[in-house]
């Protein structure tokens, strides 16, 4: 299957079905539909009846999803559904559902598989069989939902789990039975049905049959047309409504490729026929799909997933996650101003362009429900799963009102808003099979993990590659990522990244002196795997945008990754500066400051990555462009040049210090092992100790050792002890800091006065 046939299969799975195959397909995933509503709802609460528990509610969730994906997909390209598929998806709903109606029986017996006894020797290893069938019926749906590289990623761990023993050293385990790893895999909470599926039935479900309702009811439409309405006139107007509309869009939705697919189809001709290539045209629908999966509150999926892992609430990563993503819109939208600038196109005529009043008010009631899922999330602080649900009723409710408001007949209302409802319903659960079974089976990478210890392992390989080098450690991410996110959806690509990485991330980031936030880490793969969408030469949102523009998909893919380079700045930034997402913000006043600064950096850097500004950029105005926004956007990074935050102090002296409590004090130290050097660090917190507070009081010492000083003695249940220094450590850094560092502010107006002068200048050789 090449790739364009992919795209199309993903978008449109039931567009071979006929008949009664059709009307089955479409019977289960209305089913499942309602089955999600009536999980998410307080229905079974308020009745006391029909409740179900988390465990048995992610077995239906990935039954339905199996079943679906063999009535769905041949077993290859140009055959049909055969009997043998029909029967597989049979097989697939028992093995799920056994977890259902077994489930009490199998945590009582707390991991042990049960067997069935047959005459008087014979054993029959029942739960073996229904783990294997399942495991192996999961991979074969991957293979025909998603494709072949996340199959072979998680075999590869499934194996590695089995024969760890023969793993190098380094990463080796004991290796798990085939019974042990068969239970853990399908029979415990940890692995496939684990957090991620878990998630997917407590809140993507939802999200995603709002969205496919939303759409069905016309609110796509509505979107670009509110989009056209309000910049179609602009200079570049077709292009600012592709970020636009792709934006508004991208708040439902979940995939990056039907984002491209449902806007692009309508922008892209018209940003062709204004005067942009295909291939730019293409690559501003492209860059502007993917940068809708930034936008909170779906944020591809990958947004629930991240609360679970890191154990916050919703609202806490839409928080944390909201101004990177406006930041990287308005970057966006200024690419298509300084690319019209270039080529001197103008707007679209006043007679193409909706009216903003008209096309505003047409759609209002589309908003209603969005409002509802905000207040809910924002405001009354409900859950995610609870929002979800009241703004998915009151989308269907608002439609059956706008439809009686519209239709004098009563009899043909209620009849268009069934069928529009009905066919929400089963859009919604069949553009979740491909995503249920992606996160199925990153849950098997997630359990190998876990069962192997390989994260803690990760970290010991990680470091005898990087050292205590963060660059070297941000770029194996990076790349890790894009390599994935070749052959793995959005959210698959994020789950599997983040297990593996995360825990490396922090550290090891923490070994070469950077406190990483988590949310700061998982976020920055999230970033990276939809760079993956773009990313030459299997970007899949990019063949999707050259399948519209007829533009070749190799130089759209190149176009569109150019226009892409802010989304990859921004992880790198926000890593360092934490501000960005909005931790550490002390007042009203501290927060639009950095939104300001923020905002204007990542223009000034787009500028300077487009080599544009009011005219063409001479290499040396770009040089400085890069350092304003640099500046801008990191400004602890640039002080640090020429005021270091921290002082380096004698190793030979350490003994004799004394510690003032207004200071941070920071150790770095080498610890040996049998694998070659670790690295950690560790901090004395300003403010947490006493004045003329010695390392004595810390409750170490140590001694002089062939010129390196090395951790001798820890006080019993002294706070070094307690902080985790060790006997042996030797110290390679002592640092204080340092008090007379100016406040990192003062780079902010020597980075404008520098914006201002080189500005102007480039102001000057206007034609």
């Amino acid at each position: 299957m090449n790739i364009k046939d992919k795209i199309n299969e993903d978008l449109s799975p039931t567009r071979n079905l006929t008949g009664l195959h059709l009307k089955i397909v479409a019977g289960i995933a209305i089913i499942w539909s309602l089955f999600q509503l009536w999980y998410a709802s307080p229905f079974p609460f308020m009745f006391d009846f029909g409740m179900f528990k988390g465990f048995p509610a992610r077995a239906i969730h990935l039954g339905f999803a199996l079943s679906l994906t063999f009535l769905i997909f041949p077993i290859s390209k140009g055959k049909k559904i055969s009997i043998i598929d029909i029967f597989i998806s049979l097989v697939a709903a028992f093995c799920c559902l056994y977890i259902y109606f077994f489930y009490d029986q199998l945590v009582y017996r707390g991991g042990v598989l049960l067997n069935i006894t047959l005459g008087e020797n014979f054993n029959v290893p029942i739960e073996l069989i229904i783990g294997i069938s399942g495991i192996l019926i999961l991979l074969e749906a991957t293979r025909r939902a998603i494709g072949l590289p996340l199959v072979i990623i998680a075999i590869c761990f499934l194996l590695f789990s089995f024969f760890g023993q023969y793993a190098p050293d380094i990463i080796s385990h004991g290796g798990l039975s085939l019974k042990r790893l068969v239970g853990f895999q399908w029979f415990d909470q940890e692995a496939i049905f684990g957090i991620p599926i878990g998630v997917s039935v407590d809140f993507i479900f939802l999200f995603v049959l709002f969205g496919a309702l939303l759409e069905t009811a016309g609110g796509g439409k509505y979107f670009l047309d509110l989009a056209f309405a309000m910049v179609g006139k602009m200079r570049g107007g077709p292009a600012k409504a592709a970020i636009l509309g792709s934006g508004m869009t991208g708040l439902i939705s979940g995939s990056s490729i039907a984002n491209t697919v449902t806007t692009g189809t309508f922008t892209i001709p018209i940003m062709k026929k204004t005067g942009f290539s295909k291939e730019k045209a293409g690559a501003i629908e492209v860059s502007s799909s993917v940068n809708g999966q930034l936008m909170p509150p779906v944020m591809g999926a990958a947004a629930f997933v991240m609360a679970s892992f890191i154990g916050v609430t919703y609202f806490e990563i839409v928080k944390h996650a909201f101004l990177p993503a406006v930041i990287s819109y308005v970057a966006l939208f200024y690419i298509s101003h300084l690319e019209a600038l270039k080529l001197n196109l103008k707007g679209m005529e006043a007679k193409d362009v909706p009216n903003l009043k008209k096309t505003f008010l047409a759609g209002l009631h589309f908003l209603i429900p969005i409002f509802v899922l905000i207040y809910l999330l924002v405001y009354l602080r409900f859950t995610a799963s609870y929002s979800i649900f009241y703004a998915t009723i009151s989308l269907i409710s608002v439609n059956l009102i706008n439809k009686f408001i519209k239709e004098p007949n009563f009899k043909d209302a209620l009849k268009i808003w069934f069928n529009q409802t009905i066919v929400g319903f089963e859009k919604g659960a069949l553009n979740m099979v491909g995503v249920g079974i992606a996160i199925a089976t990153a849950g098997v990478i997630v359990g190998a993990v876990g069962s192997t210890g390989l994260s803690t392992n990760l970290i010991i390989v990680i470091e005898s590659i990087a050292k205590d080098n963060v660059i070297i450690l941000l770029l194996l991410t990076i790349i890790l990522c894009l390599l994935l996110g070749m052959g793995l959806p959005t959210t698959a690509n994020y789950v599997v990244v983040a297990s593996l990485m995360a825990a490396v991330l922090v550290d090891v980031g923490n070994a070469s002196g950077f406190i990483f936030p988590l949310i700061a880490v998982h976020l920055f793969v999230f970033y990276f795997g939809l760079m993956a969408d773009v990313t030459p030469p299997v970007g899949l949102a990019s063949y999707a945008a050259a399948a519209i523009s007829g533009g070749d998909p190799l130089k759209t893919g190149v176009q569109a990754f150019w226009y892409s380079l802010r989304t990859g700045v921004l992880p790198i930034v926000f890593l360092f500066n934490h501000e960005l997402l909005l931790i550490g913000i002390e007042n009203i006043w501290h927060a639009l400051l950095v939104i300001v600064t923020s905002l204007t950096g990542i223009l000034v850097f787009t500028a300077a990555t487009q080599a544009w500004f009011i005219n063409k950029l001479r290499w040396y105005e770009i040089v400085v462009f890069l350092f304003i926004s640099i500046s801008l956007l990191a400004p602890d990074f640039v002080l640090n040049k020429f005021y270091p935050k921290y002082d380096h102090k004698d190793l030979s002296k350490i003994h004799l210090l004394s510690l003032n409590s207004d200071q941070e004090t920071r150790f770095k130290v080498t610890r040996l092992s049998e694998y070659g050097e670790r690295y950690k660090l560790f901090v004395i917190e300003k403010n947490t100790y006493d004045d003329n507070f010695t390392l004595e009081d810390y409750g170490i010492n140590f001694i002089e050792k062939d010129n390196n000083f090395i951790v001798d003695t820890l006080k019993w249940n002294g706070l070094a002890k307690k902080a985790g220094f060790e006997t042996g450590d030797i110290i390679s850094e002592f640092k204080i800091e340092n008090l007379n560092r100016p406040n990192k502010a003062m780079v902010y107006p020597v980075a404008i006065l520098f914006l201002l002068g080189f500005g102007y200048l480039n102001y000057k050789r206007r034609e």
